[in-house]
C-alpha cells in the first residue's frame, strides 16, 4: 500500500493533507503562506507534516496554486512577442465587444502584449487547412530580430486556421529555432483545437506569459520534495478538474490557472457521491478570497472556456466563482460614508491586526473574534488572537460610522456574508435555480464561522461541515484523477454519413492524447467523448455526451439530436424547428486513482467538560452564552442544540440558536435548522 499527499496554498495561509492508505489514517498541517516565495511554504508544508518513513512511500503528490492565476492579474510574468498571420494584428484588442455592464467609467486592460511586440508575418491558410499562399520565412526571421532587440523572453505563435492545419506554426518554430532562440514557444495548435482566433489568440499569449513562472516554481517544488525523500509522482490540478504530471504542466501552463480554486468543488462533488449528500452549493472561506460553485448530480458544472481578468482561455473551466471576500478582508469607510468590505485583504503579512504581527487595519478576522464567534480565538498553527488588538483596530471605524466596537462588528460580518450570498445568487438564482433546495457545503479556514450567516441571507435551512473542513480543499485534491484533454473545431451538419468520419478524427485525437500522456496513463483509463452541438444559423453551441465504446461514438444521429434538444431545453426552456450542426470535438483520457477508504472514528470519543463564553447571536440579536465543544468529542449520530461554537484544529464553527448539530457515518457535521425557525 501507499500514501498521497495534498497541498492547497492559499493568500493567506498553506494547507496539507497527508493520507495513509494502508491504515486509512489522515494528517492535517496548515502553515502560513510565504507570498513571495510560495513554492517555499509548500515544502515547508511537506517538511513538518509527514514524517521521512511516510514521505518515503508516497505514491503521490497533488497539488493546487494559484501561482499562474496571480501571475496573470498582477501581470508578473514573461516579456512575450507574439507572432500572427498578416492583418491580424490587433485581434487581442479588438476582442469581442462585448458589454461589460453598464459602469461608464469602464477601461478595458491594455493586452498582456504591446502593440509593438504584436508582429505578423505573410502566409495564409483556409478554413479547410489547405494554404492559400505560403508562409514568408523571412517575415519570421526580422520579428525575431525585433524581439531580440526588446528583450522578448517567450514567443507566442498564433495563425489564422492553424487549428485545421499546424504546418504554418510549425514551419515557424522550426525557423526561430534555426536562427538561435532557445526561450519557450507556444503554438496554438498545440494548446487549443478550436476555432475563435480572438479566445485562441489569447489562450496562446496567456501561457506563453505564465509558462516560465510555472516552469520555475514547479521546479523547484518537485527537486526539493525528491531531495527530503519523496519518490512518486508529482502531479498539479487542472481549471477542469482532475490533475496532471508537473512535466505536461510546464508544457500546458494555461491549463493550471484556476489550480488553487478548483480543489475544494472537486472536494464537494467527491463528497456528494461518497455520503449521499445530493446537490450541494460549496462555500470556500479562506483569509483572501470566497470562492463557490454548485454541485449538481454529484459533479460541479464543466465550461470550456474561462476567462481572467477580462481574458479568454480555451481550456476545461470548472465552474467556481470567486470574490475577494475572506477572513482577512479588510473593512473600510468609503468616499460615500458607507461601510465596506473586501476585496482588499491583509493576506499572510501582516495578516488581521489580532494576530499581532503589526496589522493595524480592522478584517472580518478581528470582527468575529470580537463578537465571540471564534470561541477562545485559538487558530490553525497555534495562533492565539488577540481580543484587544482587534477592538482597537475595530474602533477608528467605529468613531467613522458613530457605532461602538461590537456594533461595526456585527456590520463587516453582515456585509461579508451578503456579498458571499451574492456570489451564491449568480451560480443559482441566475442560473434558474433556487438555493433553498440545496445544501451549503462550508468550509476553508473561515467557511465554517459564518456559514450560518450566509446560510440566513439565502434561506438555506441545512448546512454540512466535512471533515478537515479548514483543509477540504487539500482534501479534494487527493481524489485528483489523472486527465488529458484534446479538442478540435470540425463544423459539419450532423447526418448518419458524417459519424464515421467523426469517429477517425476522435480516433486521431485520443492517439494524439496517448503519445502526450507517455508512461502516466497505464491500463485503468477511461475514455470521454463530448460533441458541441448547435441549432443551424445560431452561434454558439451546447456540449453533450453521447454513448462510446472504447472512444467511438455508438448513438446514432437520431439519438444525438434528443440529447442534444433535451440539453437546449433545460438550458433555454424552448426548442427550435432547425437542422443541427456538430461544430466541436472533445475527447479526455481519465486515468482514475485509487479510491480512498477513510476510517471515521466511532469510538473513544469522550465527552469533554463543557465551558461556555459569550457570543453574538444574530437569531436573538443580543450576547449569549455559547458551549465551547470540541468536534471529536461530538459522538456520530448525536444530536446537540444550539448556540455552540464547535473547535476542530483548522477551523471553528459558528452555531445560532435555531440551529442543531449533528455528526454523521461519514463525519460530516450537519447544522440543521430548528422547525418553526425561518
Amino acid at each position: 500500500m501507499s500514501s498521497r499527499i495534498g497541498v492547497d496554498i492559499g493568500g493567506t495561509f498553506t494547507d496539507l493533507v497527508f493520507f495513509d492508505e494502508e491504515s486509512g489514517n489522515v494528517v492535517v498541517e496548515k502553515v502560513p503562506t510565504t507570498p513571495e516565495h510560495p513554492e517555499e511554504g509548500c515544502v515547508q508544508a511537506v517538511r513538518n507534516a509527514v514524517p521521512a518513513e511516510l514521505l518515503a512511500r508516497s505514491e503521490f503528490f497533488l497539488h493546487g496554486t494559484t501561482v499562474g492565476l496571480n501571475a496573470l492579474l498582477e501581470r508578473r510574468g514573461a516579456k512575450v512577442g507574439l507572432i500572427c498571420t498578416e492583418g491580424f494584428r490587433d485581434v487581442l484588442s479588438i476582442g469581442r465587444g462585448s458589454r461589460r455592464g453598464y459602469d461608464i467609467l469602464w477601461t478595458p486592460r491594455q493586452p498582456l502584449v504591446a502593440r509593438d511586440l504584436r508582429l505578423p508575418v505573410g502566409g495564409r491558410l483556409r478554413a479547410d487547412g489547405s494554404v492559400h499562399r505560403p508562409l514568408n520565412a523571412d517575415d519570421v526571421r526580422r520579428n525575431l530580430a525585433r524581439f531580440q532587440q526588446a528583450g522578448v523572453t517567450s514567443i507566442a505563435v498564433c495563425y489564422l486556421h492553424s487549428y485545421a492545419n499546424p504546418q504554418h506554426e510549425l514551419e515557424t518554430e522550426r525557423v526561430l529555432r534555426e536562427a538561435g532562440y532557445e526561450g519557450p514557444i507556444s503554438l496554438s495548435h498545440r494548446l487549443s483545437g478550436e476555432y475563435r482566433d480572438y479566445e485562441r489568440t489569447s489562450t496562446t499569449v496567456v501561457d506563453a506569459f505564465v509558462r516560465g513562472r510555472m516552469a520555475r516554481y514547479l521546479d523547484h517544488v518537485e527537486t526539493n520534495l525528491s531531495a527530503s525523500g519523496f519518490p512518486g509522482t508529482c502531479l498539479i490540478t487542472r481549471s477542469g478538474g482532475g490533475s496532471m504530471p508537473f512535466a505536461d504542466a510546464t508544457q500546458r501552463s494555461f491549463e493550471t490557472i484556476m489550480s488553487g480554486p478548483v480543489g475544494g468543488a472537486q472536494g464537494g462533488a467527491e463528497l456528494s457521491r461518497m455520503a449521499g449528500l445530493g446537490d450541494l452549493i460549496t462555500a470556500d472561506v479562506g483569509g483572501t478570497s470566497f470562492d463557490t460553485s454548485l454541485i449538481v448530480n454529484g459533479a460541479p458544472k464543466l465550461l470550456y472556456q474561462g476567462e481572467v481578468d477580462g481574458m479568454p482561455v480555451q481550456s476545461p473551466w470548472m465552474d467556481v466563482r470567486s470574490i475577494g471576500a475572506g477572513g482577512g478582508s479588510i473593512a473600510y469607510v468609503d468616499h460615500g460614508g458607507l461601510l465596506q468590505v473586501g476585496p482588499h485583504s491583509a493576506g499572510a503579512v501582516p495578516g488581521p491586526a489580532s494576530y499581532g504581527r503589526g496589522g493595524a487595519e480592522p478584517t472580518v478576522t478581528d470582527a468575529l473574534l470580537c463578537l465571540g464567534m471564534l470561541g477562545e480565538g485559538r487558530l490553525a498553527s497555534g495562533l492565539m488572537l488577540d481580543r484587544g488588538l482587534a477592538e482597537a483596530a475595530l474602533q477608528p471605524l467605529a468613531n467613522k460610522l458613530s457605532y461602538n466596537a461590537p456594533q461595526t462588528a456585527q456590520g463587516i460580518v453582515t456585509l461579508a456574508a451578503v456579498k458571499m450570498a451574492n456570489a451564491i445568487r449568480e451560480i443559482t438564482v441566475d442560473e434558474g435555480v433556487d438555493p433553498r433546495q440545496l445544501k451549503l457545503l462550508a468550509f476553508g479556514g473561515a467557511g465554517p464561522t459564518v456559514a450560518i450567516r450566509m446560510a440566513r441571507e439565502l434561506g438555506i435551512s441545512e448546512i454540512i461541515v466535512p471533515p478537515y473542513a479548514g483543509n477540504f480543499s487539500a482534501w479534494g485534491l487527493l481524489g485528483a484523477d489523472i486527465v488529458q484533454n484534446a479538442s478540435l473545431t470540425a463544423i459539419r451538419d450532423l447526418e448518419s454519413a458524417s459519424l464515421e468520419v467523426i469517429n477517425g478524427q476522435l480516433a486521431s485525437l485520443f492517439a494524439d492524447l496517448q503519445l502526450r500522456s507517455g508512461k502516466m496513463i497505464g491500463h485503468d483509463v477511461r475514455k470521454v467523448v463530448g460533441l458541441d452541438i448547435r441549432y443551424v444559423g445560431q452561434e454558439y453551441a451546447l456540449t453533450v455526451y453521447p454513448e462510446c465504446e472504447n472512444g467511438r461514438v455508438t448513438a446514432s444521429c437520431a439519438q444525438l439530436r434528443n440529447l442534444f434538444v433535451e440539453a437546449y431545453q433545460r438550458t433555454y426552456k424552448v426548442t427550435l424547428d432547425a437542422g443541427l450542426q456538430l461544430v466541436t470535438l472533445r475527447a479526455a483520457l481519465r486515468q482514475t486513482l485509487p479510491r480512498r477508504e477513510e476510517r471515521v472514528a466511532t469510538a473513544d470519543r469522550r465527552p469533554v467538560e463543557a465551558t461556555s463564553c459569550p457570543a453574538w447571536s444574530f437569531a436573538h440579536e443580543a450576547m449569549l452564552d455559547f458551549a465551547l465543544l470540541e468536534r471529536e468529542s461530538l459522538p456520530i449520530g448525536s444530536v446537540t442544540p444550539g448556540p455552540a461554537i464547535v473547535a476542530e484544529p483548522t477551523a471553528t464553527t459558528y452555531v445560532d440558536s435555531d440551529f442543531l448539530i449533528g455528526i454523521d457515518d461519514h463525519g460530516c457535521m450537519r447544522l440543521i435548522r430548528k422547525e418553526g425557525n425561518s
